[in-house]
């Protein structure tokens, strides 16, 4: 993959149910109390992101916040760098019970077809329109969703940097494009997406985007502002088109079974955390996000800002076509929220 959750009363009060209420919300739920004392028990986190990823250090956060929180009954022990295993290993570790945590998301369409709804272009618009809808009702069936056909349960969410288009030449307008030959990932939405804007998009693997971008085998790209810096993009590309095409989120997850073993005070405690974590996430990746846009410039790419409604009106037929027709009714819900 490319660098709360208010659940129904029902579902949580039979300790099923996802994860990531407002304290207000938990708090109605489970009575204060004291955790009781036992003997330790040790829970592991992995993820796919470094030590310098925010990621990471949300979990880290996460795992000190678990640990205050059920004074020290529970240790969560975090395992960065795909260290577990890959995503898609990490999510059958889950269900397996032999990881408890971790951070994924629209991988998880393989199982939920409403994770599709995660990364669609231009389906969400800015931060304010994701945190409405992720902590709203549409959010909430989509994380019930991912819980009842995967057993994970989302305990909070992330949001994702921006999906923006790099190029050699200024994009501003979808008539721009005109052809142009880029890399997009083996995503069959993104490519529907691009081609009916009038783009060429030729999926790739990651690791081959630079060389391709070097011998002009494609003249563009899209990607968030951290891997356009790590993957060095800046040195064979000129424009940074703000696109911001793909603004997505992505989850803090956990074992949903393992889970609704603990007692109601611990899966508070855990729930608690995670909103500790996700506040402590968000702000990481603001600052993140403005740092990697200064060290873009610094490297001479030049900034555009390009007619986002335009892009989203023209490839709107073609993201609509390419859904399960079994989330439609999601996806207008986010979109009118």
């Amino acid at each position: 993959m490319d660098f709360k959750t208010p659940i129904s009363r029902r579902a949580f009060a039979a300790g099923l149910g996802t994860a990531g209420l407002g304290a207000a919300a938990a708090g109605s739920i489970f009575a204060p109390s004291i955790v009781r004392a036992q003997s330790k028990t040790t829970l592991k986190l992995g993820h796919l992101g470094n030590e310098d990823n925010v990621w990471h250090k949300a979990s880290l956060k996460f795992a000190e916040e678990v640990a205050q929180r059920t004074n020290g009954a529970i240790e969560v022990r975090v395992f960065p760098n795909e260290q577990l295993g890959k995503e898609t290993d990490l999510i059958k570790g889950i269900q397996l019970g032999t990881v408890d945590f971790t951070i994924t998301g629209e991988s998880l369409q393989n199982w939920a077809p409403s994770a599709a709804l995660l990364a669609v272009p231009y389906a969400i618009r800015d931060l304010d329109h994701l945190d409405k809808v992720v902590s709203g009702p549409t959010g909430q069936k989509i994380a019930q969703n991912i819980e009842e056909k995967t057993q994970l349960r989302p305990l909070t969410y992330f949001a994702r940097g921006p999906r923006n288009l790099t190029s050699n030449r200024p994009i501003k307008s979808p008539d721009d494009l005109n052809g142009l030959k880029m890399r997009v990932p083996n995503v069959p939405l993104f490519v529907k997406f691009w081609d009916s804007l009038g783009a060429k998009p030729t999926p790739m693997a990651f690791s081959e985007v630079f060389t391709a971008l070097q011998s002009h085998t494609i003249e563009a790209q899209e990607n968030p502002l951290a891997l356009v810096k790590s993957a060095s993009f800046f040195e064979v590309q000129k424009y940074l088109n703000l696109t911001e095409h793909v603004i997505s989120w992505i989850y803090l997850v956990g074992g949903a079974k393992k889970l609704g073993r603990l007692p109601a005070d611990q899966q508070k405690a855990i729930m608690d955390a995670a909103k500790a974590a996700q506040a402590h996430e968000r702000q990481l990746f603001l600052a993140d996000e403005k740092q990697l846009a200064a060290d873009l410039k610094a490297k001479g790419m030049e900034f555009v800002t390009v007619d986002k409604d335009a892009f989203a009106k023209k490839g709107r037929d073609a993201v609509i076509a390419a859904l399960d027709p079994s989330i439609k009714p999601l996806y207008d819900e986010i979109v009118a929220a």
